[in-house]
């Protein structure tokens, strides 16, 4: 099987390059397993699925070529690839499956995994042989409301604002080569303080010292050079290098959305006698912190204006190519918003690399469930550290949003049960990144948060400046007069924490059907739609303590029609009237 360059558009982890991969993305068989024989009848010995589906699509989008919307539970993939053996190691990596993962190669079992949004990899050079060898895995994914779906909606159809699911392989599959000895994951801690990046190496496979050595160039321009030894029995490491350089006119290239600078960093593991592994990979100089009731980037004020993206695509649900998340993504710029808020997905890592590399903040979220268990709890928090993990070294990333509108804990507002679960959530997202802010229930009812974030959808702007007009009394009341919550669950109250409209607007044009959705009353006019984006927007600008903002929404997905762009991703508006509106200088006191 052809080996591809790491450099290619495709490439499905750009901050972690090695320079050959193979894509195993296209033609797998495949078949549905409804009546659960698959493991029984051993489907895994090979030459027993009949159809095809196009992967990493799900079959129930178009670009599957399955394009199938009943459900089934249970389905089985197929693929074989052409492989000489080396000494070498090869991993078999998965950007994301929904939900439950079995996978065999050439009939032997080699792992399983649970989570529908996370990736995972397995050793398979073991079990390979020379010349043709085959990979068989089986995805088991229900309605149930137990699972962290998100936007999939748990009924037969879609409805409201939850869409059709998502069933088996849905990121990039492919194959990677290794030494023996390789670096494992190097995660990367910018030190804006100090002016630092701290690296922690992992390393794999050495019984004797090995020297972890990171080079830093910006603009092909080099920064500094640092390592260290690693004894055979330590499996990480720690390195810290000096960014400073006279090439700064303040010392330090700093990333933010006016200035998204990259710089790009190689780790070569080596000893005295040879190179065993070398990895190319980039971080950006960058801090996030709150002070009383400011945001601040780069110790700098910092006002959010965001859009909230639902990452879904024309005819391929959820999956995109590197390509559609760029063109969305300078859209997003090209309209005014300096970031996003990737709502209800993980997303697929390509979309945060071009994040980091256009200039957009971004807030990562957890995807939902829909029912307070054990169960549920237990793999919200299994996959909320996962998340955390996927967007450590990422610059863009500034906030992880945990919970959203007490979805799966509908009762938190008084249970203490709920209410300690949501307070488990932050504290793990603190004690793995404590670099970032944490949003724990956006949108109301708040217990454990660093923001708080309400969710405003009042279509009239003067009734909603009337909400803000005494701050005192709004902070602690209720996030909207079209809404019943209240800010904060039972005992807890607003304690000085920056305020920020994490979702308004949602405005619906461009359809009539009335299945199709969207909030307030239906603007007639293009006109109307930019009217009122405007006043709304407005208000929440000329609001001096709201430190910033995210709009409902960037696309029109199914019955849902309240994007800037159409469900092709196209723009309904004119971007420069909507650039316009977005990018004006807010009146709060961040810019006084």
């Amino acid at each position: 099987m052809k080996k591809k360059d790491s450099r290619s558009a495709d490439y499905p982890r750009p901050q972690f390059r090695r320079r050959d991969w193979v894509d195993l993305n296209g033609t797998w068989k495949f078949r549905f397993d409804d009546d659960e024989l698959g493991e029984k009848e051993a489907w895994f010995s090979g030459d027993v699925l009949e159809g095809e589906i196009q992967v990493p699509y799900a079959y129930q989008s178009e670009k599957s070529e399955v394009n199938e919307q009943s459900q089934h539970q249970v389905v089985w993939y197929e693929k074989s690839f052409e492989w000489k053996k080396s000494k070498n190691e090869l991993y078999l990596h998965f950007e994301a499956v929904d939900y439950f993962t079995k996978v065999w190669v050439n009939g032997q079992f080699i792992g399983e995994h649970e989570g529908g949004h996370t990736p995972f990899s397995f050793l398979i050079s073991p079990v390979l042989i020379d010349g043709d060898n085959t990979i068989t895995v089986r995805v088991q994914d229900d309605n149930s409301v137990e699972q962290p779906i998100g936007k999939q909606s748990w009924k037969s159809d879609n409805f409201l604002c939850w869409y059709t699911r998502t069933t088996g392989i849905w990121q990039p599959v492919w194959l990677e080569e290794v030494a023996p000895i390789h670096l494992e994951d190097a995660r990367m801690t910018p030190k804006v303080e100090d002016s630092s990046l701290h690296v922690q190496g992992s390393i794999k496979g050495h019984q004797h010292p090995v020297y972890l050595e990171a080079e830093v160039f910006f603009q092909g321009d080099w920064i500094t050079t640092a390592g260290a030894w690693v004894n055979a029995n330590q499996k990480t490491v720690e390195i810290s290098l000096d960014i400073q350089s006279d090439l700064a006119d303040f010392r330090v290239f700093y990333w933010s959305p006016d200035t998204p600078n990259l710089y790009d960093i190689r780790f070569t593991l080596k000893d005295r006698e040879r190179t065993y592994d070398q990895v190319d990979s980039y971080f950006g100089m960058r801090s996030i912190e709150t002070d009383g009731e400011r945001i601040l980037l780069n110790r700098e004020s910092f006002y959010q204006k965001l859009i909230l993206d639902q990452g879904y695509y024309p005819g391929s649900l959820m999956t995109a190519t590197s390509k559609q998340m760029e063109e969305d993504l300078r859209k997003v710029k090209e309209m005014g918003f300096n970031g996003v808020r990737r709502h209800q997905t993980i997303a697929d890592r390509r979309y945060m690399y071009w994040c980091d590399r256009l200039g957009l903040v971004m807030w990562a979220e957890m995807p939902s469930s829909f029912h307070f268990s054990t169960t549920s709890m237990s793999r919200m928090m299994d996959e909320s550290r996962k998340m955390n993990e996927k967007h450590y070294n990422h610059p863009s990333v500034i906030i992880y949003t945990l919970m959203n509108e007490s979805w799966g804990v509908n009762e938190i507002y008084h249970r203490k049960d709920q209410q300690n679960f949501v307070n488990a959530l932050y504290y793990q997202a603190k004690a793995i990144d404590p670099t970032r802010l944490i949003v724990g229930n956006d949108g109301w009812e708040h217990t454990l948060t660093d923001i708080l974030t309400i969710h405003d959808y009042n279509s009239d702007a003067e009734s909603m400046r009337q909400s803000y007009e005494k701050k005192d009394e709004f902070v602690n009341g209720s996030p909207s007069k079209t809404s019943r919550k209240q800010n904060y669950a039972k005992g807890y109250r607003y304690s000085g924490e920056p305020v920020m409209v994490s979702e308004y607007g949602g405005i619906a044009y461009g359809s009539s059907d009335d299945n199709d959705w969207g909030y307030g009353s239906r603007p007639e006019s293009k006109g109307e739609v930019l009217d009122r984006l405007e006043q709304l927007t407005n208000v929440i600008m000329n609001t001096e303590f709201i430190q910033g903002f995210c709009y409902t929404q960037l696309t029109d997905v199914e019955q849902e029609v309240n994007g800037l762009l159409n469900q092709d991703h196209e723009y309904k508006f004119d971007p420069e009237k909507i650039r316009k509106i977005i990018a004006q200088q807010s009146n709060g006191f961040v810019f006084e």
